[in-house]
Formats: C-alpha cells, sequence, structure tokens
C-alpha cells in the first residue's frame, strides 16, 4: 500500500476517534465553568500530527464537530476548535524534525491561549475565571494527553520495530 493511502488511512481513523471520543467520554467530562476535560479528546490530534499538518488540522475539525455532534456547549466546541491550529502547529514542528515529547512542550502555552482567547470572545465569561480555568486547566490536559500519547507512540515504535516519534511515515529502525 502506497504512502498517500496510508496517509489518508490513518487521518480518516484518527478524524473518527476524533469525532466519536467526546460522544463516548462525555459521562466521564469533567467541567469548570468555561473549561472541560474530556478525557484522550487530545490523543487523536496528537498522534495525527506524527502524519502531516494537513491530516492534523483535519483530525483538529474533526475533533470539532465530534464536541458539536455530542451536544456540548458553544464554547466547549470554540475551544475544540482551536484543535485545528494546535495540530497544524504541531505537525509543522514534527515535520521540522522537532522530538515529540518538545513539540508538546512547545504547543501546551499556545493550546491554552488559544483556547482561552476562544471562550473570552464569547459573552458569559469573566477574563480572570477563563485564565484561570481555561487557559490552567488546558495545560494540564495537554499535558496529560501528550503524555498518554508519547507512551502510545513509544508502544507502536517498539511493536513495528520503527521510531515513528518524528513522523509515521518518516522513521528509523528501533534496534
Amino acid at each position: 500500500m502506497g504512502d498517500k493511502i496510508k496517509k489518508l488511512t490513518f487521518t480518516g481513523l484518527f478524524t473518527a476517534l476524533a469525532i466519536i471520543i467526546p460522544t463516548i467520554f462525555k459521562p466521564f467530562q469533567i467541567v469548570i465553568g468555561p473549561f472541560s476535560l474530556t478525557p484522550a479528546s487530545n490523543l487523536p490530534v496528537f498522534l495525527s500530527m506524527l502524519i502531516s499538518p494537513t491530516a492534523a488540522m483535519a483530525v483538529g475539525l474533526g475533533s470539532t464537530l465530534g464536541f458539536l455532534m455530542s451536544g456540548t456547549p458553544i464554547h466547549i466546541v470554540a475551544r475544540a476548535a482551536m484543535h485545528i491550529i494546535v495540530g497544524g502547529v504541531g505537525a509543522y514542528l514534527i515535520k521540522r524534525g522537532v522530538s515529540f515529547t518538545k513539540m508538546a512542550v512547545i504547543t501546551a502555552p499556545l493550546h491554552a491561549l488559544t483556547e482561552a482567547a476562544a471562550v473570552a470572545i464569547l459573552p458569559g465569561f469573566d477574563i480572570k475565571f477563563i485564565l484561570m480555568t481555561v487557559a490552567l486547566g488546558t495545560l494540564v490536559h495537554h499535558g496529560i494527553d501528550a503524555v498518554l500519547s508519547g507512551t502510545l507512540v513509544k508502544a507502536l515504535s517498539k511493536a513495528m520495530k520503527k521510531d515513528i516519534s518524528k513522523g509515521m511515515f518518516n522513521y528509523n529502525k528501533v534496534a
């Protein structure tokens, strides 16, 4: 199977996961004002960063659609839309040779600030409260899902005998 078909297949798989995770994990969602933590909701975006910026942005769009379809409030859908930006930037960094771990650290403040900004432009929330809950909460959520994603990438690399941490289609053999 050619790389283009593999990329499209993985992008479709990660997009499907990004769409269904908000519904499946809704019972476990933690909500504090405008902040919410849906377990593993960033995972498909993190994994798609290993394909390409376009793939990551498509999966971010899928995440937005998933939160919209699951009936979550508009401020949470707006925050999910920021996965498009964060995914694109993270994938670009990986494409430029930045390690998965460094990418996760670099994109954490971007993730927090874009999600806070998405809520700040909507009426009904105090900016101080947004910064304390959304920005800080997103940093924590980003970190948790980055660790989960990194662990999954290491396990997949070991199982596939290929280091996919620098891109699923730009890998080296693992000894």
